[in-house]
């Protein structure tokens, strides 16, 4: 009796080998587009932050290519993240969800203690030894792994205020408390906002999208009335007319204005940018744009929106043509982030809302951040290739 049903599971075991290789075996090459998309945008980056850091490197290393030397660097250890990301199944995620989520809120939290590091007024970097990090660059990634786990793990809950809609809400207060109290407003607009947004694509009623924006409104209007001499009240007005306070506050818009204003159509030209040289603070970082344009001028700008656009396209067939919930969620969420990202920056190098520190995607000099985005294309590429097969780790 005993060998029989050890017979009975040898045979099972091997059918079960045999389909994973018949899966292994159907796996696609991947989506080509995105990788192409995300190889032009950090190329591209790679050029913009030695043309936008040449000066201003010169002045604080003395030497012009400190900067490149270290995005290159990252760079490289981007490729091999992205590399990863595409061979490493998307599905195994799952299991590490809530752990990512829970580690993620923890180095959140160690930013009030003495290992957070202040630049700048703001306390957004963790200082482990010779590693720095930045939990709130961090905090995007495990946002979208744990929303894609627990609105895939039952689809109802996205239907029930109780089970879905509250823990969720529950979760951005969380991050966007911490995050906020960096400070940092555009990182938690990014973490909350990717949350509310994977909701929506999982299916949740626009009238609870409605009700949260009018919450978060309020919460605008009550700083504006009865808050006029806090911080939050400085930066929520200062982008309204940074030209009112154009040596502090509104001394970052100023020049980013300035930038774009002076590149006109066709721009001045690759690495001729005037604002670059000390003027605008640091421009390899969230301002870089604003050199893109003086350089490159308005087209440069719309050219490399359009490679965005085409980015979020592929990112957008993708997610709708994913094996599963979780894919398609965790596709959703990656470019839901970049988009996001790209759409904030532009206002705030434009001046359409307040001056706070958001990078570019792909482009902005840093390599936390750079790290996670190529990493992400990465894992969008292998969840292309899973298109043809809807079995496997659950």
């Amino acid at each position: 009796m005993r060998a029989g049903v050890g017979k009975v599971t040898g045979i099972i075991e091997i059918q079960v080998e045999n389909r994973k290789r018949r899966e292994k075996a159907k796996l696609k090459p991947g989506d080509f587009w995105i990788m192409i998309f995300t190889v032009m945008l950090v190329i591209f980056g790679l050029i913009m932050v030695f043309s936008a850091s040449y000066y201003y490197s010169i002045s604080k290393f003395g030497n012009a290519y400190s900067y490149l030397l270290r995005h290159g660097m990252w760079v490289l250890l981007g490729f091999v993240a992205m590399v990863f990301g595409a061979v490493f199944d998307y599905r195994y995620y799952k299991k590490i969800a809530l752990p990512a989520a829970i580690v993620s809120v923890i180095l959140l939290a160690l930013l009030l203690t003495p290992l957070g590091e202040t630049r700048n007024g703001a306390t957004r970097w963790l200082s482990l030894g010779p590693i720095t990090v930045m939990p709130g660059e961090l905090a995007k990634l495990a946002v979208i792994l744990f929303v894609a786990w627990f609105l895939s793990s039952d689809t109802d809950r996205i239907r029930s205020i109780v089970k879905g809609v509250l823990p969720l809400l529950g979760v951005a207060v969380i991050y966007g408390g911490l995050i906020i109290m960096q400070p940092n407003l555009s990182t938690a607009i990014t973490v909350c906002g990717i949350i509310i947004a994977m909701m929506l694509v999982a299916g949740l009623k626009w009238r609870y999208v409605i009700a949260t924006g009018c919450l978060g409104a309020s919460g605008i209007m009550f700083i504006v009335l009865f808050m006029k001499n806090s911080y939050w009240y400085s930066r929520l007005t200062s982008f309204m007319d940074p030209f009112q306070d154009s040596l502090g506050d509104g001394y970052q818009a100023v020049q980013s204005l300035l930038a774009l204003g002076s590149g006109g159509l066709f721009g001045v030209g690759l690495g001729k940018s005037v604002q670059k040289n000390l003027y605008l603070p640091e421009p390899q970082n969230d301002f870089i744009l604003a050199i893109i344009g003086e350089e490159l001028g308005l087209i440069g700008v719309l050219a490399l929106i359009a490679l965005y656009c085409l980015f979020i396209w592929r990112g957008t067939h993708i997610a709708i043509n994913a094996p599963d919930q979780f894919g398609m969620l965790l596709a959703s969420g990656i470019v839901l982030m970049v988009a996001i990202q790209v759409i904030l920056n532009i206002a705030v190098v434009t001046s359409s809302m307040p001056a706070t520190g958001i990078n570019l995607p792909f482009i902005s000099y840093g390599g936390n951040a750079l790290l996670i985005f190529m990493f992400c294309a990465g894992v969008l590429i292998n969840i292309s290739r899973h298109e043809a097969s809807n079995t496997g780790v659950n």
